[in-house]
């Protein structure tokens, strides 16, 4: 089917079945909380028939952190608005990296993490997306974390490793 061979749908067909805009302020808080945190649902299944990914934001409290955990085969994408994300991630914890303004991470599949907000009097604002609409969250209880995570430096062309 060619760009322009869209005639047998009818004149209103991708109007109600096209691009579709979810306002800010619409955003729906009726999905996983974890305490510290608020998630709220931007694009989904259910308001936009999305079958393939899951886009929201979450806001996390001073000092607040997630439990160790897993997204089973989804891979994430946190992007940072405002404040400072941490990410611990490995067997035990054994790796850290921090993020802010305007910085992507990314979540591989299967990958123990846990998320924190590095700042101890400032909310983290994220957008957060994911490979699948299902919502995974596989918790690890019986990590022994290492008490201190050797750091992986982002480095890049701009970033460079500090020292």
């Amino acid at each position: 089917m060619s760009g322009h061979d869209h005639d047998h749908h009818g004149e209103d067909h991708w109007r109600h079945h096209g691009v579709q805009v979810v306002k800010g302020d619409r955003l729906d808080p009726n999905t996983a909380q974890t305490p510290g945190m608020f998630r709220q649902a931007a694009i989904n299944h259910a308001r936009v028939g999305a079958q393939k990914i899951w886009a929201g934001t979450v806001s996390i409290q001073p000092d607040a952190k997630t439990g160790v955990h897993h997204h089973g085969e989804l891979e994430s994408v946190i992007y940072v608005v405002r404040g400072r994300a941490r990410m611990r991630w490995g067997e035990r914890l054994e790796y850290v990296a921090e993020a802010g303004p305007g910085d992507f991470i990314y979540v591989p599949p299967f990958v123990p993490h846990q998320e924190i907000n590095a700042s101890p009097d400032e909310p983290l604002e994220c957008v957060l997306v994911r490979s699948d609409n299902e919502a995974v969250v596989v918790n690890i209880t019986d990590v022994d974390p290492v008490e201190a995570p050797s750091e992986v430096y982002w480095i890049d062309p701009i970033h460079r490793k500090p020292g």
